[in-house]
């Protein structure tokens, strides 16, 4: 049997998904509560509240967001990112950072995933290592909705396809947290360089799953 037409079946069920999700009416799915409550009480941080326009929100397509700094005295410490898609239909696709970092600058030095306990269950998380110039800093982010958290873009995508299909509703967003890392007291220094790439990463990490946990209490139940 020729090894290409193995992969017929998965690939027919694909288009399959594809022609049902664009051709049915998905179901709008609100928020159970409102995402500026998403971590709101953050002692020993000052929230500084960052605006999306109405341009860019209308061509992502996203029902919702909030994105904030939060600030340790004058150093800003991390950054949130949460979009809700209350529906994903053609067009109106939730954007993976993996294309849109690069394209905002940002050169990808390392990407992986990392573990984090959330909720009393590990779950997977990208985590990125990017630079813009003299700037770096440890991104983690996720996709989160109907009842899972998931990583993987082309998991994302056939969760998406096979719930428009079978459900009829693709309500999901897209969660970001990105922690500067700090700048070294000695330049070229390895040594220090890791350390410091160490507790941006744990930081995040920290911060990532206590985001993801909040998270699951504002979206709709599965």
């Amino acid at each position: 049997m020729n090894k290409s037409l193995k992969y017929l079946p998965a690939l027919v069920l694909l288009l399959g998904c594809a022609f049902v999700w664009n051709a049915r009416s998905q179901i709008a799915v609100p928020l159970a509560a409102p995402l500026p409550g998403l971590l709101s009480n953050m002692p020993g941080y000052r929230i500084q509240e960052q605006q999306v326009s109405a341009e860019e929100r209308r061509v992502a397509g996203m029902s919702d967001y909030v994105a904030r700094i939060y600030w340790r005295d004058s150093t800003p410490v991390f950054t949130t990112f949460v979009s809700y898609y209350e529906r994903q239909t053609q067009g109106k696709t939730i954007h993976s950072p993996r294309n849109c970092l690069p394209g905002a600058g940002w050169e990808v030095l390392t990407a992986g995933t990392q573990e984090v306990l959330t909720n009393g269950k590990k779950q997977l998380l990208n985590r990125y290592l990017l630079k813009n110039g003299a700037s770096s800093a440890v991104v983690f982010y996720w996709y989160q909705g109907r009842g899972r958290i998931v990583a993987n873009e082309y998991v994302v995508k056939w969760n998406l396809l096979r719930d428009a299909a079978l459900a009829g509703h693709t309500e999901e967003a897209l969660v970001r947290v990105v922690v500067p890392i700090k700048r070294g007291r000695t330049p070229g220094d390895a040594g220090e360089e890791k350390r410091l790439i160490a507790e941006a990463s744990a930081l995040g990490a920290e911060i990532s799953a206590r985001l993801a946990s909040e998270v699951t209490t504002v979206l709709p139940r599965a």
